[in-house]
């Protein structure tokens, strides 16, 4: 079993080597960021456009490469209140016909750290709290539009909407898929991709599931539940201890060039799953309105994902935004945050060579990581969304060999067990191995070499001279 991850201390530093740095974007990853950068002795301004801060959505899965994150930033007793931790992943056909699942607890004990379900604003507000508590200041209303570095490299110029202008000497984007950031730091408009899907996210009350015996086991008993069908898959788990049950159900995308986010329309989205499970129907029939989401991704930024003056970076969805077919969108953001966080705690002067040193390791423990997640998610886009026929078929017994190898020790011979290939991904057959044990403190502490070691510190020096 993995050690428990120790909490942090707030770092002390001199005002020589104490950052004043501006986090644009106050979503999961600008707050996570916020804490890892002030728990390495920082000054943290938050700025977000948006009139008030908070978080739109409804559930989301904290896997334990993430839970690792949140304990060791010191915010385990907050969060536990409003977690839930389901016991297993359950994948089903379509139909409703169990194929194979994934023992939650079982990997807890290997990982060392929880799988845990939350409603995004219960964990959004944990992270304000976190942040502010640690010292970080925020701003509403306060939409950036550029940021201009100094000729000196040593500072940033975050200009806002109403005109007003921040000096800092690092600047974070961490404004999300829509990034105005990246856009900034390419210098070009550079629109998120479509995927070809959209997701409806509904929340439902569990009392009104606790009248209907065929529902009832869904509370009593958290699960995550995935069901898989043609060119559609859906998702369920329990909010709030039982209080609230979480249903995204992914479908191909119908949405009108432009739009983000629609209010959907229940009827249809019930036509959509009615020869499914016949659970699902029922749980629709309890939805009286939903919203859906177009699905977009990031694969990658490049040339990198910092100003060559070191004086700008940026961070999770605005450089690498997934299918959420991963459960690790959020997660590679939390991650993001605090490896940039362990990279600037090593800081012992302002001077932009030691910033840029700082940024080129950051992203040098971040880009294949990331990719891979885009990557993965793509991959089970597919795996999930197959029609009835051989490709299923195949699927399906990947599934249930993967599952009877862990589950027994014994590996069938019907099928060839390539790791990798487990089409339920967080399992060891598939990307458990290297997604959930992931650690940042390792990672940053393998990579940090001296100044010119590394390759990507040349590619930053090489970017640097070609901008001079």
């Amino acid at each position: 079993m993995a050690p428990r991850p120790k909490v942090m201390e707030k770092l002390t530093r001199d005002d020589a080597s104490k950052l004043d740095i501006v986090i644009v974007g106050a979503g999961l990853g600008g707050l996570g960021a916020a804490i890892a950068l002030l728990l390495a002795g920082h000054c943290v301004h938050i700025l977000e456009g948006a009139s008030q801060i908070g978080e739109v959505g409804a559930g989301i899965q904290v896997l334990p490469n993430s839970s690792r994150v949140l304990i060791s930033w010191g915010m385990e007793q907050a969060l536990e209140s409003y977690a839930t931790k389901p016991k297993q992943a359950n994948m089903l056909g379509w139909k409703g016909n169990y194929i194979s699942h994934m023992d939650f607890h079982k990997y807890e004990q290997e990982c060392g750290t929880p799988f845990w379900d939350f409603h995004r604003a219960n964990l959004h507000k944990c992270l304000l709290d976190r942040a502010v508590e640690l010292g970080a200041v925020l701003e509403v209303n306060a939409r950036v539009v550029d940021v201009v570095t100094a000729v000196d490299e040593r500072t940033a110029d975050v200009v806002m909407q109403n005109g007003t202008r921040r000096t800092a000497d690092l600047v974070v984007g961490a404004d999300g898929i829509n990034s105005k950031c990246r856009e900034i730091l390419l210098g070009k408009e550079d629109p998120p991709i479509l995927t070809g899907d959209l997701a409806y996210r509904l929340l439902l009350k569990t009392e009104d599931m606790m009248k209907d015996p065929q529902l009832r086991g869904f509370v009593e008993d958290p699960q995550v539940n995935y069901w898989m069908g043609p060119d559609a898959h859906a998702v369920n788990y329990v909010l709030r201890g039982g209080e609230l049950f979480n249903m995204v159900l992914l479908v191909p995308d119908d949405m009108p060039a432009g739009a983000s986010t629609l209010a959907g329309n229940v009827e249809e989205m019930r036509a959509l799953y009615k020869d499914w499970d016949p659970r699902i129907p029922k749980l629709l029939n309890l939805c009286q309105s939903v919203d859906k989401w177009r699905l977009c991704i990031r694969p990658t930024l490049e040339p990198s994902w910092s100003h060559p003056s070191g004086a700008f970076t940026t961070l999770g969805d605005a450089v690498h935004a997934t299918l959420p077919y991963l459960a690790s969108g959020a997660g590679m953001s939390l991650e993001d945050g605090h490896v940039l966080g362990l990279c600037l705690s090593r800081l012992t002067s302002k001077a932009p060579a030691e910033k840029k040193k700082a940024l080129a390791i950051y992203e040098e423990c971040r880009r294949s990581r990331t990719e891979r997640i885009v990557q993965r998610g793509n991959v089970q886009q597919h795996l999930y969304h197959v029609h009835d026929g051989p490709k299923q078929r195949e699927r399906d017994e990947l599934l249930r060999a993967f599952g009877a190898r862990e589950n027994d020790g014994v590996a069938p011979t019907t099928v060839d067990l390539v790791e990798g290939k487990d089409p339920l991904p967080w399992r060891w057959g598939g990307v458990g191995k290297w997604l959930l044990t992931y650690d940042c403190d390792k990672e940053v502490e393998e990579h940090w070499k001296p100044y010119g070691a590394s390759e990507m510190v040349k590619t930053l020096a090489a970017q640097q001279r070609a901008h001079l």
